[in-house]
């Protein structure tokens, strides 16, 4: 979780974008909207949802991993959140 207050408005800023696209997702699907629109707006989501979860990741590796860890610690734990989110 960013813990600095910028980092921590950029990732709701992310958030509520995210929760946007969600919304405008729902209503293409109430109105039976094609299919092209739909899968690009899913995409759009998929994309907005891996940036979020890119940047947290990052700044969770930063701010909680590698603080005195010896690195094969830090590779193995690296490592396991990896496989984790690529599932």
């Amino acid at each position: 979780m960013p813990h600095a207050p910028e980092d921590k408005k950029k990732a709701l800023t992310r958030v509520r974008r995210i929760r946007g696209q969600a919304e405008a997702l729902e209503r293409a699907l109430e109105a039976g909207a094609d299919c092209a629109p739909v899968l690009q707006q899913l995409a759009a989501i998929r994309g907005a949802v891996n940036g979020l979860m890119s940047e947290i990741l990052e700044s969770h590796i930063r701010e909680e991993l590698a603080a005195d860890r010896a690195p094969d610690a830090l590779a193995q734990d690296l490592t396991n959140l990896v496989r984790s989110y690529l599932r």
